[in-house]
Formats: structure tokens, C-alpha cells, sequence
């Protein structure tokens, strides 16, 4: 008979070496932790701008909201977009609260199948649905 904590141990050591050799954290993408008390100073953080993911795999062709932008049916472009309320303290940092109002065409983004074909709509085939392989496919 094979004892209980064996077949534990086994699973544990499955489990272990079948994770890939690298893994990715918050701090490997953002320069300092989101712990207020511990940041040097607000004019050293700058985000990291990337384009190519996973050894070129992926390729990030979005681009950041500015009030010029371009927008469905519209000469001005988006205009102010957000607005920030306020802030909430919490136990390791202070959390921004912002609203938010953007036409849905706005900006790179994808249509679901149920935005053009309204049985798909009905069906549910919605953005959450999309197959992302599908969306990432190759260049040609």
C-alpha cells in the first residue's frame, strides 16, 4: 500500500516541474512596488512602453487614449474622456478613482461578431467570446 503524504509528495513534485522556468510578477512590469511609503520619488516612475510580447508572438499595435483621437462620427475627436473623483486610502497604498466615458469606437479595439450580426447577438457571441488565437495569427 502506498502511504497518503507519497502520493502527496508525488503530486507536489508534478505540479512543481511541470511550471514553466520563468514566471512573471506586477514588480517585473512596473518599476517600484504600489506601496506609497516605499516609492523614491513620483518624477523617477515612467512606465515601460512595449510593443513585441513573448519573443515577438505577439505584437501589441493599440494605441493610448489622448483627447485628439480620432472617434466614431465625430471632427473634434474624443475630448476629455475621464475625470478623477477622488481617492480612497487603503492598508498599502492610496487607490484613484476615476469615470470613465468613451464611444465604442474609439481607439484600436476589436468588434464582436454580435456588434455587426444580430444573431450572434441574440446567440451571445460577445467580446469575451472571441477566440483568441484567432486574434493572434500571423502576419502575412
Amino acid at each position: 500500500m502506498i502511504p497518503p503524504y507519497a502520493i502527496t509528495l508525488f503530486t507536489t513534485l508534478i505540479i512543481t516541474f511541470s511550471l514553466p522556468a520563468t514566471s512573471f510578477t506586477a514588480e517585473d512590469a512596473y518599476p517600484f512596488p504600489h506601496i506609497i511609503e516605499s516609492m523614491p520619488s513620483y518624477e523617477d516612475l515612467s512606465p515601460i512602453r512595449r510593443e513585441v510580447y513573448d519573443e515577438g508572438r505577439i505584437i501589441d499595435i493599440t494605441h493610448r487614449y489622448r483627447p485628439e483621437m480620432p472617434t466614431w462620427e465625430s471632427a473634434e475627436g474624443l475630448g476629455q474622456y475621464n475625470e478623477r473623483l477622488g481617492t480612497v486610502p487603503t492598508k498599502l497604498a492610496m487607490m484613484f478613482v476615476f469615470r470613465h466615458w468613451l464611444p465604442s469606437h474609439t481607439g484600436t479595439h476589436v468588434d464582436a461578431p454580435g456588434h455587426v450580426f444580430d444573431h450572434y447577438f441574440d446567440a451571445g457571441f460577445d467580446v469575451d467570446t472571441l477566440d483568441l488565437h484567432v486574434l493572434n495569427g500571423e502576419l502575412s
